[in-house]
């Protein structure tokens, strides 16, 4: 882990982001410790994501505050999304403590917070989450539809433990990211599974598609968001790449199907996403477990 000086760290989104909720995002860290294969962020701009890599913004709570400052004196109030390209609670927070230190500032400024994780550190921040949730001041459009100011999400693309420690390394297994969820929400959280990225004939069966909301539903899951797996790059630390060794390792007759599937592009099909939106959308419905945040959708401004 080293140390550097960025020049901001609050930014503002071009629009609300349709699925989170999100007006803002901010990172506390530069790379991500959970090192995990698919990671949209390997060969993205944001950079190789490696953990030989990581980098702690020395002056991000300073900058911070500044930017809360001016936007809280001049009303434009949103939701930050509290780690967008990486998790908010790597493994360095518990030494750092910089995501604490954000949700401070988040609390005296009176912002809303979006927090997706797959660590149990978030655990020790409960008591000041409760009190950001009692006291963020939301955009007009979303005071009587969501009427509070944080959400909580775990990510999980498959429940299967084995697998996961394949892709996700050092992140917390699946389960244990569930039982962090039942807490949550036992504490009175909004609390979600953010079921991204579902795998291509891996975890995206209905069979294993019921297993991760069947799983989240009865851990209290207020919602489940499904989305398919983007793939970057080319070179050796992308996400691609690493992807595709790992299908090497885990059945390398299904490498013809993504080749097929993905070819030069980042995303699956319209087609293939639509449909593995109405299959989730019918289990979902099956559980009595929303696939968005809210009940109603939300417009985007």
């Amino acid at each position: 882990m080293h140390e550097k000086q960025v020049k901001s760290v609050l930014n503002k989104q071009k629009q609300r982001d349709s699925w989170f909720l999100t007006d803002y995002s901010v990172n506390a860290y530069e790379g991500c410790s959970c090192n995990c294969l698919y990671c949209y962020v390997r060969g993205s701009k944001y950079g190789e994501n490696m953990d030989s890599g990581l980098a702690i913004k020395s002056n991000a709570l300073e900058l911070l505050e500044k930017q809360l400052r001016v936007k809280a004196k001049k009303g434009q109030y949103g939701i930050v999304v509290v780690g967008s390209a990486t998790d908010a609670y790597l493994h360095y927070e518990e030494r750092w403590r910089l995501t604490e230190g954000m949700l401070k500032l988040f609390l005296k400024y009176r912002f809303p917070v979006f927090i997706s994780t797959k660590s149990k550190l978030i655990l020790r921040d409960i008591e000041l989450l409760k009190q950001i949730d009692k006291a963020a001041i939301l955009p007009e459009d979303l005071k009587t539809s969501l009427g509070r100011g944080v959400i909580l999400s775990t990510s999980i693309s498959t429940v299967n433990e084995e697998l996961a420690q394949m892709l996700e390394p050092a992140a917390a297994a699946p389960l244990e990211r569930l039982e962090v969820l039942q807490q949550l929400k036992q504490e009175g959280f909004l609390c979600g599974v953010n079921a991204i990225p579902i795998l291509p004939w891996i975890s995206d069966t209905d069979e294993e598609l019921e297993k991760i909301i069947s799983a989240a539903s009865s851990q209290g899951a207020d919602y489940i968001l499904v989305g398919g797996l983007t793939l970057f790059g080319k070179n050796p630390a992308d996400s691609k790449t690493l992807y595709y060794e790992f299908l090497e390792r885990y059945d390398p007759s299904l490498i013809p199907k993504y080749e097929k599937m993905y070819g030069i592009n980042f995303f699956p099909s319209k087609g293939y996403q639509e449909e593995l939106k109405q299959r989730a959308e019918r289990i979902c419905a099956k559980y009595n477990i929303r696939t968005a945040i809210l009940d109603q959708h939300v417009e985007t401004n």
